[in-house]
C-alpha cells in the first residue's frame, strides 16, 4: 500500500505537496506577523505533517530496496520537530524537501523509453499473392512460403528471397547507410529495409514474429530493461552523510540528555544539500542543454553523461552527414566535367533515386543551367533515360563489357574503388561521356568534436558501423578513433555496448532504427534526432535536435561542468552541515534557529549550483554575426570551386600521356580558373575572414598556417603560370617542362585539398 501511494504520489504529487508546504510555511509567518502565534504554529505543524506523510512512503520504498537514502534523516527530522515543539523548523525542512522532490521529477519527467515509434513503423498487413489473386492479409496470418508483393515506398513486413524483381532497397534503417542496394531473384531481404523501386515479390522464409524487424524491436526492450539501475549523486553521498548525522545526534542526546539538542543536530543534519544543490544544478544543466540543441530526458542521464570515459559512434549519419555528395565528376576527351554535370542533373531532376538529390543539388550549386527531360524512363537498380534537348541521355549502371571501358573511365572506377565512391555513368546518344563519383563526406565539425569530446574527458574512442571496414577504416583514420567494428548486426552492437559497459560508464551515439537496441543498451545513449529515425531518438537518454555533431561535445562539456558544480554544491553543503552539526551538539544551535541556519546554506548552494545554467566560456569560440556570414560566404564559396579542384587533377592526368595541344589547353584552361576564381576567394579569406576569425580565436597567430598555405598556393599558381609563358615562347610545351609542371598541378591539388579540410575542419564548423 506505502508503495503503491508513494508511487502515485511521484507521479502526481509533487507539485502538490510543494504547493501545501510552501502554503503552511507563509499561512504561518503571516498569522506570526499577525500575532496569532497559536494560529502559526498549527499551519507549521499542518505542513510539516503534509511533508512527513510521503517522506515516510519514500523512506519504506527506498529500504523494500535495500537503499537508505537522505529521506530517512529528513522524516527523523521532521517528526523530532513535531516531539519537540519546533514546528517553524518542520515547516521549513517540509518546504526543502518539496522543493527538492519537484526539482527531481521536473528533471525526469520525460524519462519512459517507450518503443512506440518501432512499433508504429512497423507493417500491420502484407499482400499476399495467390496465383494472379494479390489479397491484403493481417501480417500474423503470413507463413514461411508465402509470397507477398512489396509495393513502391513500403517496407518489407517479413524475411524473404526475391521471386519476382530486382528489389531495389533502402536498407538504411538497418545498416545505417544510405546508398540504395540491389537485390535480384533469390536474394535474402530483411524485413524493416524499404522498398526504393519497383514492385517486387517476395517467398518468406520466416514469419513476422521471428523476422529482423521484431528481433530489433526485442532486442531494443531487452537492452533497456537489463541496463543497471541508476545510482545518483545524492544516493551515494547519503550513504556515509546519514549514519553520520545519526551518530552525532546520538551523541548529542547522550552527552546533553535533551532530546530537544538531538532533534536540532537532526535539524541542520537535514540533506537539504542533498536534496537541493544536485537537483538544481542538474536542471540548470538540463535547462542549459536544451538551449545547445541537447534533450536529455532526465537529470541521472546527465550525471553519467558527465562521468563517460568511453564513447561508442555509428557512422553514416554520426561522423558522416549521412547523404551522398558529388566528389568528382570525370569527362571524357571532348567533354568538360561542367557540361557532364548539367546533362547528368537535367535527366536525374525527375529522379527518385538517393544519388539524383546529390547531382541536381551539385549542378545548381555550381549555377549550371539545367533543362527539363522528355521522355523519361526509369528502370530501377539501372538508371534513368531521358531526352535533353535533342539528346538521348543516360544515367546509371555501367552497361559495357569491361574490355571495352577507355582508359579515362578506368580511371574514374578506380578511383571510386580507393574512395569508397558511388558512380553514375552518363552516356550521350549511346556514347559513354562522363561519370559523376559520388560519397558521403565526413562532417566538418566531426574531427574538432572528438577532439573537445578527449578533453572533456573520454579516453576511448570506438566506432560500430554495418558499413564495409574499408570506409569504415579511412574515416576512423582521419578523425583519429581508437578502433573500428565494421559489418555490425543490431545485435553484435548491442554486445559491443555491454563489453564496454563493464569497463566504464560508455555513450552510445547513433541515429537509424539499427542503433536503438544498442543505444538503450548503454548507460548513455544519444540520438542524431534532427535527421535520426523516431525509433532511436525513443530509445536515447539524449536527443541532438540539430544536425550537428558537435552539439554532442557541448552536451558532454556541459554534463562535466554540471556534476563538477553538483558535487562542489553538495560537498561544500554538507561541509557548512557538519559545522552546524558540531555547534548544535554542544547546545549553541537551538531547532528553530538551526533551521534557519540550514536555510541560510541552501541559499549559497542553490547560488552556487546555478551557475551550471551559465555558459562557460572557451568550448566554442563565440562569433559575432557578421564573422559567421563571412564563414557561410566562404563555405558556400569552396563548394563553388570543387570543379577546380577537378580542372586541376584532370590536366596532371592527362599531362601524364600526353604533352600536345590537348594537354597545353588544359593547362591553359586552369591558369584561368585560378587568376579569376581561386586565388580571388583566397585573398579575400586572407583580407577579410582571418582577420574577423583571428579575434575569437585569440590572435593572429590561430591562423597563421592558413595564411601560410595561401602563399604556396600562390606560388604554384605562379609557376604554372610561368611554364605557360614558356610554352608561348617555344610553340608548345617542352619535354624538360613536364615533370615540373605535372608535379606543380598535382602539387597544388594536394595542397588546395588539405588547406580546404583544414578551413572546414577548423573555421567553417564553427558557425552554425
Amino acid at each position: 500500500m506505502l508503495r503503491s501511494f508513494g508511487a502515485v504520489l511521484d507521479r502526481w504529487g509533487e507539485r502538490a505537496l510543494l504547493a501545501a508546504t510552501c502554503g503552511a510555511l507563509v499561512a504561518g509567518g503571516v498569522a506570526w506577523l499577525a500575532g496569532a502565534r497559536g494560529v502559526a504554529d498549527a499551519c507549521w505543524a499542518a505542513g510539516t505533517l503534509v511533508a512527513i506523510v510521503p517522506a515516510v512512503a519514500w523512506v519504506v520504498a527506498s529500504l523494500r530496496k535495500g537503499r537508505a537514502g537522505v529521506d530517512l534523516i529528513a522524516v527523523l527530522a521532521l517528526g523530532g520537530t513535531l516531539a519537540v515543539g519546533e514546528y517553524l523548523a518542520g515547516a521549513l525542512i517540509g518546504v526543502m524537501l518539496a522543493s527538492g522532490r519537484a526539482l527531481d521529477a521536473a528533471a525526469e519527467r520525460r524519462a519512459s523509453r517507450d518503443l512506440r515509434a518501432l512499433l508504429e513503423r512497423a507493417p500491420r498487413t502484407a499482400r499476399r499473392r495467390n496465383g494472379e489473386e494479390v489479397t491484403v492479409v493481417p501480417l500474423a496470418e503470413v507463413r514461411a512460403g508465402d509470397v507477398v508483393v512489396v509495393g513502391p515506398g513500403e517496407v518489407v513486413p517479413v524475411d524473404g528471397r526475391v521471386t519476382a524483381g530486382p528489389a531495389v532497397l533502402d536498407e538504411s534503417a538497418l545498416t545505417g547507410e544510405s546508398a540504395l542496394v540491389e537485390r535480384g531473384r533469390g536474394d535474402q531481404v530483411r524485413s524493416g529495409v524499404v522498398n526504393a523501386g519497383g514492385a517486387f515479390d517476395l517467398a518468406a522464409t520466416a514469419t513476422a514474429e521471428a523476422s529482423t524487424y521484431a528481433q530489433i524491436v526485442r532486442l531494443a526492450e531487452q537492452a533497456g530493461a537489463r541496463r543497471a539501475p541508476v545510482v545518483r549523486l545524492a544516493e551515494r553521498y547519503a550513504a556515509w552523510f546519514l549514519p553520520l548525522s545519526l551518530a552525532v545526534a546520538g551523541a548529542a542526546w547522550a552527552l546533553s540528555g535533551s532530546a530537544v539538542r538531538a532533534v536540532a543536530v537532526l535539524v541542520v543534519a537535514t540533506p537539504c544539500p542533498l536534496l537541493l544543490a544536485a537537483p538544481v544544478a542538474i536542471v540548470s544543466g538540463l535547462s542549459r542543454a536544451a538551449r545547445q540543441g541537447v534533450v536529455v530526458r532526465d537529470g541521472g542521464a546527465l550525471e553519467r553523461l558527465g562521468r563517460a570515459r568511453t564513447l561508442l559512434m555509428d557512422k553514416t549519419g554520426t561522423l558522416t552527414s549521412g547523404r551522398p555528395r558529388v566528389l568528382q565528376v570525370a569527362a571524357a576527351p571532348g567533354w568538360t566535367p561542367a557540361q557532364v554535370l548539367r546533362l547528368a542533373a537535367s535527366v536525374d531532376q525527375v529522379s527518385a533515386h538517393v544519388l539524383a538529390e546529390a547531382i541536381v543539388a551539385e549542378a545548381r550549386a555550381r549555377d549550371l543551367p539545367l533543362t527539363v527531360p522528355r521522355e523519361v524512363t526509369e528502370e530501377p537498380g539501372r538508371g534513368v533515360t531521358g531526352i535533353v534537348g535533342d539528346r538521348k541521355v543516360r544515367l546509371g549502371k555501367l552497361v559495357a563489357p569491361p574490355e571495352s571501358v577507355p582508359g579515362w573511365a578506368g580511371a574514374a572506377e578506380n578511383r571510386a574503388v580507393l574512395d569508397g565512391a558511388a558512380v553514375a555513368w552518363l552516356t550521350v546518344d549511346d556514347v559513354l561521356c562522363g561519370a559523376v563519383l559520388l560519397r558521403d563526406p565526413l562532417r566538418h565539425d566531426a574531427p574538432r568534436t572528438l577532439r573537445r569530446l578527449r578533453s572533456a574527458g573520454i579516453d576511448r574512442l570506438l566506432m560500430l558501423t554495418g558499413d564495409r571496414a574499408e570506409p569504415a577504416r579511412e574515416v576512423a583514420a582521419v578523425v583519429g578513433l581508437d578502433g573500428v567494428r565494421a559489418e555490425q548486426s543490431p545485435a553484435d552492437k548491442v554486445e559491443a555496448v555491454r563489453e564496454e559497459t563493464a569497463r566504464a560508464v560508455t555513450v552510445m551515439v547513433g541515429d537509424g532504427i539499427n542503433d536503438a537496441p544498442a543505444l538503450a543498451a548503454a548507460d548513455v545513449g544519444v540520438a542524431m534526432g534532427a535527421r535520426g529515425s523516431t525509433a532511436s531518438s525513443e530509445a536515447a537518454d539524449v536527443v541532438l535536435t540539430t544536425d550537428r555533431v558537435d552539439r554532442l561535445a557541448d552536451a558532454m562539456e556541459i554534463a562535466v561542468r554540471t556534476r563538477r558544480i553538483a558535487v562542489q554544491s553538495a560537498a561544500g553543503g554538507m561541509a557548512m552541515s557538519l559545522a552546524a552539526m558540531v555547534a548544535a551538539l554542544l547546545g549553541w544551535l537551538p531547532p528553530a534557529a538551526g533551521a534557519l541556519l540550514q536555510e541560510a546554506i541552501d541559499v549559497v548552494v542553490i547560488l552556487n549550483a546555478l551557475r551550471a545554467v551559465l555558459p562557460r566560456g572557451g568550448a566554442r569560440p563565440a562569433l559575432e554575426p557578421a564573422t559567421e556570414e563571412l564563414i557561410r560566404r566562404f563555405a558556400a564559396e569552396h563548394d563553388d570551386l570543387a570543379d577546380v579542384l577537378d580542372a586541376v587533377r584532370d590536366a596532371a592526368s592527362l599531362l601524364s600521356t600526353e604533352h600536345g595541344a590537348r594537354a597545353l589547353k588544359a593547362v591553359r584552361d586552369v591558369d584561368r580558373l585560378l587568376t579569376e576564381r581561386l586565388l580571388p576567394h583566397e585573398h579575400a579569406e586572407d583580407r577579410e575572414l582571418y582577420p574577423a576569425l583571428a579575434e575569437a580565436l585569440g590572435g593572429r597567430e590561430a591562423t597563421a598556417t592558413m595564411s601560410r598555405a595561401h602563399t604556396e598556393i600562390d606560388r604554384l599558381a605562379w609557376r604554372i603560370a610561368t611554364h605557360l609563358r614558356l610554352a608561348d615562347a617555344a610553340g608548345e610545351l617542352r619535354p624538360d617542362q613536364l615533370d615540373d609542371l605535372r608535379a606543380c598541378l598535382y602539387g597544388l591539388h594536394t595542397v588546395l585539398r588539405l588547406h580546404f579540410v583544414q578551413e572546414e575542419e577548423n573555421y567553417f564548423s564553427l558557425a552554425p
